[in-house]
């Protein structure tokens, strides 16, 4: 059986700049969040408002010719439907995570010869 291992209690406080960098990549983060949420709700609504309205297409049709024009309009408009949706997430998602890493950075460089050796 393995002992506990014992902590230091005084973790050293972050820095200013680690900090600032950290609420920045909050604040982008919570945005970009916000933002693909809200698009996904907005999908989600119009795709079942669609496969709802199909649905009444499909108890309408009166023959199998009609049955199977109704079902391959609905899988070619949804398929369209979710490549785009696809799509468009991830470039969100790209642009998200370029803008994170963009708010996160610090405003302080380091040289090239700055670590004494």
């Amino acid at each position: 059986m393995r002992k506990p291992v014992k902590t230091d209690a005084k973790a050293e406080p972050a820095t200013p700049a680690m900090t600032a960098a950290m609420m920045a990549f909050n604040s982008a983060m919570l945005q970009a969040w916000q933002d693909i949420m809200s698009d996904s709700a907005r999908f989600l609504t119009e795709r079942l408002h669609q496969d709802l309205d199909t649905q009444r297409a499909l108890l309408a049709c009166k023959s199998a010719t009609e049955l199977l024009q109704v079902q391959s309009a609905f899988f070619k408009t949804a398929m369209a439907d979710y490549a785009d949706y696809a799509t468009g997430l991830r470039e969100r998602l790209a642009a998200a995570t370029k803008d994170t890493m963009e708010d996160a950075r610090s405003g302080f460089s380091r040289g090239y010869d700055d670590v004494p050796l």
